[in-house]
């Protein structure tokens, strides 16, 4: 078995050897569908927790991590 160290290195090749394919599954649809369906459940759960509160900076918030994965 490798020493964390080997496995990180490992785990950063193959990010590097893979980045367009990683990059084009992130901007997929699939990934847009999912990540919406997260980010709305993740933001309804804060606004529930925080009393409303601070619903526009939890909308901010979840628009631009959206904005981050998929492809809208």
């Amino acid at each position: 078995m490798g020493s964390l160290d080997d496995v990180t290195k490992a785990a950063k090749d193959f990010i590097e050897d893979n980045k367009d394919k990683i990059d084009d599954a992130l901007k997929s649809e699939q990934a847009e569908g999912v990540s919406d369906s997260v980010l709305d459940s993740v933001a309804d759960l804060a606004k529930k927790v925080t009393g409303g509160k601070f619903d526009e900076h939890i909308d901010g918030a979840r628009e631009a991590a959206d904005g981050a994965v998929g492809n809208e």
